[in-house]
């Protein structure tokens, strides 16, 4: 209906387009134009119109959102005008008419401004609307946006034309000096980073943009530190990097998280590698469920396994990411099975029903506070439940394993980070008697698994603080979830066996700064609105982990971030006689495991 409207429209603005050249041509005086003219001006002008409208129409100038026209559109009808341009001068030579040269001149430019301010008129009558008649009852929140180019074209136009949000975008920030005072849809550049602080102030802004495709990690690290200290709500596009098409648009903005302050970029893996290692594979992943195991299972799905098989005892996160993956990957083979590496009977059932060829063991339990108090379970569930699914493993002839294990295996303080360091052990004794290819891959903290900081930090601030810290010297290895997993799939399709890999994590984080940023972020004054409280080191907790042992030195991979120690020699024969001492001492919960452990760990050192 609106597009029919349309057409109607453009045919009266080219009848009255070329019958105003006409009037032009002999200074408005009607009676003044020869006959002839009038009656040839009769003759053309319907067939004219309707030859325009059709060339219009093959050009797309009427498939379009009228709220959102922009520079696409304009193209067309220039592209259109420049087609009915070369159609009238065949015409005009082929049919002969006389009519004055301005006549088709003006006719043409008049023809072409009208047709084009009518199919703008709408964006323009609804963005004046908006401005001075809508949502009169409450002002409109004022946005800056950081970065004036084609993202940020895209999402002003969204904001103008929109009825449905009450906001107004009240100037644009960017470091091209070439660009201050310059204007973009009618929005002014008012400055560079430097002067966020001062023009927040100066417009009253309460939300800032981050629209900076092209910037690097470092760059938009050092803007958002900037942006998180004014107390606005602060949002990016998603990944910051992302701009297909110039479609970019208000409802794809999300607000900043801490690892956009990470200031690296994203990492990057060989996708074709993971691809070849998982397709058409029988897959396990222990504990499936988890942070680290359900991305896993993520990863997994979108490369195509022949199966793949989720192990976990709590049959809750199970359930989520089983129906998550349905709905995601209706085409995926997916067994959920509940049970604990544990029951060495469980393990047999599944291992023998299923034959796994690939098994990512998640399965543990890595609260460090937790295991201090309850130091038999670690050992419990981490070193013999490691133990019993590689044995497994060898039994049903598994191609690979792969371990997840952590930074505080590395010179443990904590029993949790020694019951890592005797998986580790297993893994490397396992894959000097076995065909299956065992692996252990090291790596530190993942921002929003369970049980980190950043959710904890989220929910003192949600209840106004205070945030609690355990000491302000304290620094973390940082990784995102997905990278960390994409990570340990690249690492399993570079297993030959035996190796430990450690993935490269960056530059360790303040933790203290890390509390501060998000505080900032959700719009409030660190000591301030909200207080920091330090509470002294947990047991067990050091101030920096490591990710290497001294003795284990250093190998590259094709992957630059992913490195592989050496195994360290032991003997195995007296390992395993260790391991039924610490069976039997776990068993019984016997109150010196913490003893036991370091006399077979000499790396840990409990603490007092």
């Amino acid at each position: 209906m609106r597009t029919g409207c349309v057409m109607v429209a453009d045919v009266v603005v080219i009848i009255l387009s070329y019958l105003a050249a006409l009037l032009v041509r002999f200074e408005f005086r009607y009676h003044s134009i020869p006959a002839e003219f009038l009656q040839t001006y009769h003759s053309i002008i319907l067939p004219w119109a309707l030859v325009s409208i059709v060339v219009l129409a093959l050009f797309g100038c009427y498939n379009s959102v009228w709220r959102y026209v922009g520079m696409g559109d304009l193209r067309r009808l220039v592209a259109a005008h420049m087609t009915l341009v070369a159609i009238g001068a065949v015409c005009i030579v082929l049919l002969r008419y006389h009519m004055p040269r301005s006549y088709y001149v003006m006719g043409f430019a008049l023809s072409f401004f009208c047709c084009t301010a009518m199919h703008f008129s709408y964006r323009f009558l609804l963005q004046l609307s908006n401005e001075f008649f809508g949502q009169r009852h409450r002002a409109p929140e004022m946005i800056m946006i950081v970065g004036a180019g084609e993202a940020a074209r895209n999402l002003i136009r969204d904001f103008q034309v929109s009825d449905k949000l009450n906001a107004s975008v009240a100037c644009l920030i960017d470091d091209n000096p070439v660009k201050y005072r310059a204007f973009l849809e009618g929005i002014r550049i008012v400055g560079d980073r430097d002067t966020i602080p001062a023009m927040v102030r100066k417009y009253r802004i309460s939300r800032i943009i981050l629209a900076m495709p092209g910037a690097t990690a470092q760059q938009r690290k050092e803007i958002l530190e900037i942006c998180s200290k004014t107390k606005c709500r602060i949002q990016v596009l998603p990944g910051l990097y992302q701009l297909v098409n110039g479609e970019v648009s208000v409802s794809q903005l999300k607000d900043v998280e801490v690892q956009d302050l990470l200031g690296r970029e994203p990492i990057s893996v060989d996708l074709d590698d993971i691809r070849e290692f998982i397709r058409g594979k029988v897959v396990m992943v222990t504990g499936g469920g988890g942070s680290i195991g359900s991305e896993l299972c993520r990863q997994i799905a979108k490369s195509a396994p022949e199966q793949l098989i989720i192990f976990d005892i709590y049959e809750n996160n199970a359930y989520d990411i089983q129906m998550e993956l349905k709905r995601k990957h209706p085409e995926l083979n997916l067994e959920v099975l509940i049970g604990s590496v544990r029951n060495t009977a469980r393990l047999s059932s599944v291992f023998e029903t299923y034959r796994p060829q690939v098994v990512f063991h998640a399965a543990a339990h890595k609260h460090v506070p937790l295991m201090e108090d309850s130091p038999n379970e670690a050992i419990k569930n981490n070193v013999f439940g490691t133990y019993k699914t590689a044995t497994m493993a060898d039994r049903y002839g598994v191609e690979k394993f792969v371990l997840i294990s952590t930074d505080k295996a590395v010179n443990p303080t904590n029993i949790m980070g020694a019951s890592k360091r005797l998986c580790e052990m297993v893994v490397q004794m396992m894959s000097r008697k076995s065909e299956t290819d065992f692996v252990a891959v090291r790596f530190g903290n993942v921002l929003g698994s369970n049980g980190s900081v950043i959710p904890l930090f989220k929910r003192q601030i949600q209840e106004g603080g205070p945030v609690t810290i355990t000491h302000p010297d304290i620094i973390r290895y940082f990784m995102t979830i997905p990278e960390a997993v994409s990570l340990v799939l690249q690492a399993g399709a570079f297993a030959k066996g035996g190796e430990i890999f450690v993935l490269d994590m960056g530059q360790p984080v303040k933790i203290a700064d890390m509390a501060k940023n998000l505080i900032r972020l959700s719009g409030f004054e660190p000591d301030v609105d909200i207080p920091i409280v330090y509470t002294g080191l947990r047991p067990g907790e050091k101030l920096y982990e490591e990710l290497l042992m001294d003795e284990e030195g250093l190998q590259d991979t094709e992957n630059k971030l992913i490195h592989i120690g050496k195994p360290i020699m032991m003997d195995d024969e007296q390992f395993c006689h260790q391991l039924e001492r610490l069976r039997t001492a776990c068993e019984s919960e016997s109150r010196e495991i913490k003893q036991i452990v370091a006399e077979i760990v000499p790396t840990y050192h409990p603490s007092k």
